[in-house]
């Protein structure tokens, strides 16, 4: 609990662009800043009109604005991600394939042979592209050793795609970059990236993996 002093109230009509902005933030306490204090202050004193910030200051604050917001959206995504079940995150995987156009088929519990999802045009893999992924969901980097052990079970002809939420050790990048099989390795920031640019093509099964509502910013 903080004690306050009430001041006043000022109309939000009566303020300027990136003062609405810079108060609609997400956080209950927060710095404003000198401007919008100064702004804010000079109206209760009565004046009309915001003092000293330009149509360029307000630009530039509001960009500053959508950037923090989009930052922020992005790690509010990657809670949803890190919440999720192991099993889950074998299934969000396949979703993003599928909205990728690929048909997928996931390992059910038990030994996969480190094949937790496979992916290919036909559902099949008698068309390539022929993609295997791995999913890791747990907290710690994969290194050389557990990337090496992954491509070691797959054949000519597979694409391999190993998923850690943990990330990846340098060690384990470059087991993956000189590697015979075409491998892309995702980590969480990646996996949140291919939810943003597919998530309009997810199906309901996906979608309720990671719910997300798209919002629109003026430009």
């Amino acid at each position: 609990m903080r004690k306050v002093e009430w001041k006043g109230t000022v109309s939000r009509d009566n303020l300027s662009t990136s003062t609405r902005n810079t108060l609609g933030a997400i956080s209950t306490l927060f710095d404003a800043g000198e401007d919008v204090e100064k702004e804010i202050f000079n109206l209760l004193a009565g004046q009309t009109a915001a003092v000293g910030i330009t149509p360029r200051h307000e630009d530039e604050q509001l960009e500053q604005y959508r950037e923090d917001i989009v930052e922020k959206a992005r790690e509010f995504i990657k809670d949803k991600i890190l919440a999720l079940d192991w099993d889950d995150a074998q299934e969000l995987t396949a979703g993003i394939l599928r909205a990728m156009s690929y048909k997928t088929r996931v390992s059910p519990p038990g030994a996969d042979r480190g094949r937790d999802v496979e992916a290919s045009p036909d559902g099949l893999g008698f068309n390539e592209p022929r993609i295997v992924a791995q999913v890791k969901h747990r907290g710690g980097q994969m290194g050389a050793p557990e990337v090496s052990s992954f491509l070691g079970r797959l054949r000519p002809g597979h694409k391999a795609l190993y998923v850690s939420t943990g990330g990846f050790t340098r060690e384990g990048k470059y087991e993956a970059e000189r590697s015979n099989i075409p491998t892309t390795l995702i980590d969480l920031d990646g996996l949140v990236d291919l939810i943003i640019q597919y998530y309009d093509n997810f199906d309901a099964e996906t979608r309720v993996l990671v719910p997300l509502t798209k919002i629109y910013w003026p430009k």
